[in-house]
């Protein structure tokens, strides 16, 4: 198992859509001050039932919505999107990929989907099995 692609709307700085692709192995993500890299990181934990606003350096949940600038408006929707390699079928499903996804709607309207089906957060989170022993999201200021 591993994650193929990690898509990102309206998920802090990432106002526009976003699809990133991940191929075997080590994936690292580098970049200047600025560009993002933690709100990946942060991506990946709130999609993956991240609860406490404080480990995704907010104040409140909503604040994970793209808050808006001087020449864009602010996102009415957050969602991020894995989607897992399937083709070893380690999720008890033929589908070659598992997609997993959190949204949140600037009125408060949370939805965990799998495979694009809305379902409880258990379940959306439950089939990924991540082992926390394989896995590893570096954020600023913690060790």
């Amino acid at each position: 198992m591993h994650l193929k692609t990690l898509r990102l709307r309206g998920f802090k700085s990432f106002a526009e859509p976003v699809e990133l692709t991940f191929e075997r192995g080590v994936a690292v993500i580098v970049g200047p001050n600025g560009s993002g890299k933690s709100n990946v990181a942060e991506a990946l934990q709130w999609a993956m039932a991240s609860q406490p606003p404080s480990e995704l350096r907010l104040t409140a949940g909503i604040d994970v919505l793209f808050n808006g600038s001087a020449r864009r408006a602010p996102s009415g929707l957050a969602e991020v999107e894995l989607v897992l390699d399937n083709q070893d079928a380690r999720f008890g499903s033929d589908r070659p990929e598992i997609s997993i996804m959190r949204r949140l709607a600037r009125e408060g309207d949370s939805t965990y989907l799998l495979n694009r089906v809305a379902v409880r957060r258990l379940h959306a989170v439950d089939p990924a099995r991540v082992d926390p022993d394989r896995q590893a999201a570096a954020s600023p200021g913690r060790d």
